[in-house]
């Protein structure tokens, strides 16, 4: 009696285990692969430099005696800047024609001696040697003379450094020393950083991997660098810059520690928006022309490969491993292998099924 019992249990699991497995299929929706164009965009962090950011330093020691602009301040090529105290420097000039003077007047003295010793030789008067101590007391004035010119030259110079001017056409940066500091230029900041802002260099790098399948589809780096299309900045709010900028150049070295390349786009900046030393985010579109799209619900992903499933005639889902383009939208990805146009696949919930699963298609687009 006990053997029946058990013999009735062990058959009344079994039913239910077969019930089990004979679930109903679950419904699913399909879609029809066909080819479209889309465009996927890639986002890179960028730092943002005026087109020339020219660090100021004085070319002499001083105290400084003057500030001439203010932070935040246009300025055009030349324009002073900064007064360092001219005092010594004006002395040193004086001091310097005054020895220019003195050197004047000696090689004219030297001079008439020489003429004179030069008409006394020639009339048999004087030896050789004493016309010779005459020319060479000559020669000796005419050098001092050019060194005193010199140090006059020098001396202007360094009165002129005094007077600090920009550059170029720009904003003023930051002032870091104030009126009555002493200043060199030995000092570890500039007085300040005058900034060409008109235009602005937008920086950020690139995989290396991604150089070199643009150089390899393009024929060449610099063809690469023609063909990129026009990118957009994000500025550090989030809103995006109105104004579209140019890829202009790729560096040829690669970051040891990182393995990227820096890239520099050029943007206009009519408004002034932009300013040197800020940050945002580069957003390059790629366009992608009849190529088969799929939903990323239709794939799923295991390590580095994708797989969607197929739905035969029969409605039942095949596993298909399918290889992608390296960029997506967060919402589609472009099909290189694995599919093609007039497939049947399963379009969302592609994580829910197992290989030969049947299914009730809800409906296909």
């Amino acid at each position: 009696m006990t053997l029946s019992l058990i013999t009735m249990a062990f058959l009344c699991s079994c039913s239910g285990n077969n019930t089990q497995q004979q679930m109903p299929s679950a419904n699913f929706e399909t879609m029809t692969v066909q080819t479209k164009d889309v465009t996927m965009t890639t986002n890179y962090s960028a730092t943002i430099r005026g087109r020339q950011d020219i660090e100021v330093y004085p070319q002499v020691s001083g105290t400084l005696q003057r500030l001439c602009v203010t932070e935040g301040q246009k300025v055009v090529k030349g324009q002073t800047l900064f007064i360092i105290d001219q005092v010594p420097f004006q002395a040193a000039l004086n001091t310097a024609l005054a020895s220019q003077q003195a050197a004047n007047a000696s090689l004219a003295t030297a001079q008439l001696t020489y003429d004179s010793k030069k008409k006394l030789f020639d009339d048999g008067i004087i030896s050789d040697v004493e016309l010779q101590t005459a020319q060479n007391t000559l020669l000796s004035a005419k050098a001092q003379v050019a060194q005193a010119n010199a140090q006059v030259v020098n001396a202007r110079n360094s009165l002129s450094y005094t007077v600090v001017k920009s550059p170029a056409n720009g904003v003023v940066g930051t002032l870091p020393y104030r009126q009555g500091a002493l200043v060199s230029s030995a000092m570890p900041q500039p007085l300040t950083t005058v900034s060409d802002n008109n235009q602005m260099y937008v920086y950020f790098s690139i995989a290396e991997g991604q150089l070199l399948n643009m150089t390899r589809e393009n024929g060449s780096l610099e063809a690469a660098i023609g063909a990129m299309p026009d990118v957009k900045l994000l500025l550090v709010d989030g809103s995006e810059y109105p104004h579209k900028g140019k890829v202009e150049s790729v560096s040829g070295v690669v970051d040891r520690s990182t393995g990227t390349v820096q890239v520099r786009a050029a943007f206009d900046n009519p408004e002034k928006l932009l300013h040197s030393g800020s940050t945002g985010t580069v957003v390059i579109p790629t366009t992608y022309k009849n190529q088969i799209v799929v939903p990323v619900t239709a794939t799923v992903q295991m390590q580095d490969k994708f797989k969607v499933y197929l739905v035969d005639k029969d409605n039942i889902a095949h596993e298909q491993l399918v290889t992608t383009e390296s960029l997506s939208n967060g919402k589609e990805y472009v099909i290189k292998e694995g599919l093609k146009v007039g497939n049947v696949i399963v379009a969302e919930g592609a994580g829910m099924l197992r290989d030969g699963q049947d299914i009730k298609p809800n409906k296909e687009d």
